[in-house]
């Protein structure tokens, strides 16, 4: 159950993610309200890295920065705006979810592949087969 705890972490933020992103205010402009949130997430970000780090040293940590923290957060920003349009545009909250998820997984198979040097067994193409199925049944 220990090693598990990164998995259960992940699902409740994702579903509190999926309620605040549907649940924004009409009126509110994606981006300001992504204004706010990254204010907060960063400040969350300072106050637990100070609690979790064994010796807490901020300045320090940024001498190990490479270009990923960077694109991370223009990736960050596109995930999150994106998931702000496709609610303010009139999509369900568990069909829009399923078809993004669908989709990220299927292409991050071929990420794995590609990049990583990682397998695509045929339990994976049979896995690609039924989401591309069960994404066509959603969008019906």
């Amino acid at each position: 159950m220990l090693k598990d705890w990164p998995i259960i972490l992940i699902v409740v933020s994702n579903i509190i993610y999926q309620i605040c992103s549907k649940s924004s205010p009409k009126e509110l402009h994606p981006l300001a309200m992504l204004v706010i949130t990254y204010l907060i997430g960063a400040l969350g970000s300072f106050i637990a890295y100070h609690i979790l780090a064994p010796n807490p040293n901020i300045v320090a940590e940024y001498k190990n920065l490479n270009w990923t923290a960077f694109v991370l957060g223009i990736a960050v920003v596109g995930l999150e705006s994106g998931y702000l349009y496709l609610y303010k545009l009139g999509w369900n909250i568990n069909t829009g979810y399923m078809v993004v998820s669908i989709l990220i997984a299927i292409s991050l198979l071929f990420v794995g592949l590609f990049l990583y040097n990682e397998s695509i067994s045929l339990t994976k193409v049979v896995g690609i087969i039924i989401c591309l199925i069960g994404m066509f049944i959603l969008r019906k």
